[in-house]
């Protein structure tokens, strides 16, 4: 067994502060981009086989319970992204000790608080739901309840190996990250027709598919962490917590955790606005489940899109800490800027995509549409992302904060868009104009958020500029 000193163990962080940076980010960034797009197939690919195989009131049961899988999201990425940020900064400044413990308490913390989230669920399981937002007699609700019952079994498959890949990738390999996704994914995209249309389970064999996927994927991250490829070793005996690394790791993922969390608030107001405001406006009993339906699809293309964003941003992440820590400012500075381009050419495809043609996205998942759902959804999929070529910037530059050390800038930054503006214009607007008020809001909070960060990064890429000539690079 090579020692930790032999090539087989420092290329992959070394190279971090001394290939091209271009190099790097299409190596670390492809993978990633993969990885997360198979991962966003695990919740598409339910949605769209639900809306095939069962209904369009089932695709508004699952828009129920997304505030709930976006808590699980939350933790797992204040555990792993954390985990990797500190991973990344310690290898870049030779402190691989500290770096491996980290990775260490990376895996019970996750371990620990899917356990919890799965006893939490199953214990109050009907006051959750009844919290969700849907609307007395609502259909959405019986679908909500039969789906996440099943995926609370899969809470600690989910958050380890969801959250440890960050961790994997932050050690230099990215592409163990994206084969694990693309096992999990892949395997969903095999199980949900079998379960649905085979078996006839309905929403039930969307979320077996879903946790026997996810088990998979975690069972081959922890694999490689465990094996003799990987930089640092995950070791499965229990450990002594620290309570200055737990701090730690919480620090460097807190950004992300809020993130996630207000993405799950508004999540939430969404859905109670939809209840309030869809009968009236779609003119029919059910316009709330309707309404939500059309959301959930429009959720799911935004998903689509945004997430080779959050891959870009996973795979510059650990560039732009290891060089951060090493005090290489200008690779820093390099590397934000290629994270940003690539963003924006994306999102900006992405637009021509939904503005061009949005009725062709609405009837993948919804082929037998009825006609207030064929008529809603494409209007709301066009106002909602109205902004969206300026997104992949404001989100790339949010987490530029979290490498230089200022989490909490970060923090502001990601909730202005998913919270601090966003939910107040969804209450006045819903007051004013209802449910197409509601949905007007989103392109508002981008529109105030972008400008508010390109100020805030433009100072901070004047400070790396000064300190890179300080150190004379």
């Amino acid at each position: 067994m090579p020692d930790e000193t032999s090539p087989q163990h420092t290329d992959a962080a070394v190279r971090l502060g001394t290939e091209s940076v271009g190099k790097l980010l299409l190596r670390f960034s492809i993978p990633a981009i993969t990885g997360m797009m198979v991962n966003a197939l695990y919740n598409v690919v339910d949605r769209i086989f639900v809306g095939r195989g069962v209904n369009e009131v089932a695709l508004g049961g699952l828009s129920l319970v997304l505030p709930l899988m976006t808590i699980s999201m939350a933790f797992a990425m204040l555990f792993g992204v954390g985990s990797a940020n500190m991973i990344s900064i310690r290898l870049g400044q030779g402190r691989r000790a500290e770096a491996e413990n980290a990775l260490n308490h990376c895996f019970w913390l996750l371990a620990g608080a899917g356990a919890i989230l799965m006893a939490a669920g199953l214990i109050f399981l009907e006051p959750i739901l009844s919290l969700l937002g849907a609307q007395e007699g609502s259909g959405a609700l019986v679908y909500a309840r039969n789906y996440y019952r099943i995926i609370l079994y899969g809470q600690i498959f989910f958050l380890v190996g969801f959250g440890f890949s960050h961790c994997t990738r932050a050690q230099g390999f990215p592409a163990v990250t994206m084969i694990g996704m693309i096992i999990g994914a892949g395997l969903n995209m095999i199980l949900d027709p079998i379960f649905i249309f085979i078996f006839h389970w309905g929403v039930e064999g969307a979320a077996w598919a879903t946790i026997i996927s996810q088990f998979c994927s975690a069972l081959w991250i922890l694999s490689f962490n465990t094996g003799k490829r990987a930089v640092l070793k995950l070791r499965l005996s229990f450990i002594r917590p620290s309570r200055s690394i737990i701090t730690a790791i919480m620090s460097f993922g807190s950004a992300q955790f809020l993130l996630q969390f207000v993405m799950s608030a508004v999540q939430l107001c969404y859905n109670y606005s939809m209840g309030i405001y869809g009968a009236a406006a779609l003119g029919v009993d059910n316009g709330g489940d309707i309404a939500l339906s059309g959301m959930n699809i429009v959720g799911s293309v935004s998903m689509m899109i945004l997430m080779p964003i959050f891959g870009i941003n996973q795979g510059a992440q650990p560039i732009l800490g290891y060089n951060y820590g090493a005090k290489k400012f200008n690779r820093v500075i390099r590397a934000y800027l290629g994270a940003v381009s690539a963003a924006t050419l994306i999102c900006t495809l992405g637009f021509i995509l939904v503005e061009g043609f949005p009725r062709f996205l609405v009837r993948l998942f919804a082929p037998e549409g009825s006609p207030s759902l064929l008529t809603l959804t494409p209007w709301a999929m066009r106002v909602v992302m109205l902004f969206l070529p300026l997104v992949g910037f404001q989100i790339i530059s949010a987490n530029v904060f979290v490498v230089t050390g200022r989490p909490k800038i970060s923090i502001i930054l990601s909730m202005l868009r998913q919270c601090i503006v966003l939910i107040p214009c969804m209450l006045l607007f819903g007051r004013l104009w209802g449910l197409y008020g509601v949905i007007a809001a989103a392109p508002v909070a981008d529109g105030f958020s972008v400008i508010l960060t390109a100020v805030m990064i433009f100072l901070e890429l004047k400070k790396l500029r000064a300190k890179s000539r300080v150190s004379g690079e």
